[in-house]
């Protein structure tokens, strides 16, 4: 059992980004508002995106590189877009999953705002912000790869359990008859948080690149990772995903579903929220067990995305260029901590602003990564026996289809 656990690694790493402010706020919020009346939107945006984060790992075992040099191979203006998406949208993303980090922190470890020597206008969640950036750097310099991959499987296995226990136990004290009626969004509002739910539901498509990346380093790690291991390992992140990604739905509508609360903006209020989802159905006995467990979620989704952007965009730039930069790594993971850090201090009271920004822009530039991944995996620089199947042909049409249609719909709803 353990030496099978130790040849996954990219998968759970997808799922460690995955299920971070898709679940524990996305989700969750859904449920509350919704009931389960939006778990279709959550099942069909799983199959429909499944294709094209499955050509990541698919295509980086079968050639040996990312998918970055399969987009030079397609063309430089597709990795030129590519490269203008990511630099668009990094920022946003990383802020909005480390302040819901902070957001934690500060509500399991508590006000330390006595750090702030004198000045006034930083709060704890502030100063949480920056300790956390601190030790994922620290991690990502020291331990590199390796240490992510070992780190992410303990995250995993925690959080699963915790939560299917919180799920069970919120189950038995639902005194109302479930549900199952489902809901088509039709306000304005309803609508943007429809394509915010579905936007990083698991996650953005990009993803599929940095699992790409991470599928080398896994190959550089451990010698050997071949399609057959790569699918595998990425099944079993995938279907992880979307069965906590339903698991936080339920536990919203089991707790918070016509109570009258609504979730709050602000991180530290948030936070404070979210873990009582878990303390009203398990006990307060398990405050610190269920809180741990939600932080090292947003942990896990905060060090891998500053460790896969920055891997992204040095790539990118040395393949643009032709010529690899040596500390390429290091000068863009700063480049995305400054960046994060200067949009946290100016909109950190806009947490909820910022994860609709980040979760919306993600799901109008998933067609665009849809096609270019999907366009690659079917194309001669994928060796024939690792092209997809004419099932995953079809489904990847749908899928297009799918994701284009609900932009245009959001698009003209605005």
């Amino acid at each position: 059992m353990l030496s099978k656990l130790k040849k996954l690694g990219p998968g759970l790493l997808f799922a460690g980004a995955a299920i971070g402010v898709s679940h524990l706020a996305q989700s969750t919020r859904a449920g509350a508002d919704f009931g389960l009346g939006l778990l279709w939107a959550l099942l069909l945006v799983n199959l429909f995106k499944y294709p094209f984060f499955q050509f990541g790992p698919r295509y980086a075992s079968a050639t040996g590189e990312s998918l970055l040099e399969g987009y030079r191979k397609l063309g430089k203006g597709i990795l030129i877009a590519y490269f203008i998406l990511s630099l668009a949208t990094m920022f946003t993303i990383q802020t909005a999953v480390t302040i819901v980090t902070a957001g934690l922190a500060n509500s399991l470890f508590g006000d330390i705002s006595f750090l702030n020597f004198g000045i006034q206008s930083i709060d704890s969640v502030e100063i949480w912000t920056v300790i956390i950036l601190t030790i994922c750097l620290l991690i990502l310099f020291l331990g590199k790869y390796s240490t992510l991959d070992k780190l992410i499987k303990v995250i995993i296995v925690t959080l699963t359990i915790s939560t299917l226990v919180a799920v069970y136990f919120a189950f038995t004290e639902f005194e109302a008859s479930v549900s199952l009626v489902q809901i088509l969004p039709e306000s304005k509002v309803e609508i943007a948080f429809l394509i915010a739910f579905m936007g990083w539901m698991p996650a953005p498509l990009d993803i599929s690149v940095w699992h790409s990346i991470w599928a080398i380093e896994k190959k550089k790690d451990e010698g050997t990772f071949s399609p057959k291991s790569a699918l595998l390992d990425f099944n079993i992140g995938y279907l992880g995903a979307i069965i906590l990604g339903i698991a936080f739905v339920c536990l919203g509508y089991f707790v918070m579903f016509n109570s009258g609360e609504t979730f709050s903006d602000k991180a530290a209020v948030f936070s404070n929220q979210l873990i009582d989802l878990y303390t009203k159905s398990l006990g307060n006995w398990a405050y610190i067990i269920i809180g741990i467990a939600a932080l090292t979620t947003m942990f896990s989704t905060t060090i891998t995305t500053l460790d896969a952007s920055p891997r992204a965009m040095s790539k990118s730039v040395d393949l643009l260029f032709d010529k690899p930069k040596k500390n390429g790594y290091l000068f863009w993971i700063l480049i995305l901590t400054t960046g994060t850090l200067f949009i946290f201090f100016a909109f950190a009271s806009e947490m909820g602003l910022l994860i609709k920004i980040a979760t919306i822009l993600s799901f109008v530039t998933a067609p665009f990564y849809a096609i270019i991944n999907y366009k690659l995996i079917a194309s001669k620089h994928t060796p024939k026996a690792w092209r997809p199947s004419i099932y995953l042909h079809v489904l990847s049409w749908m899928g297009i289809l799918f994701l284009i249609g609900f932009s245009i719909w959001y698009l003209t709803t605005l």
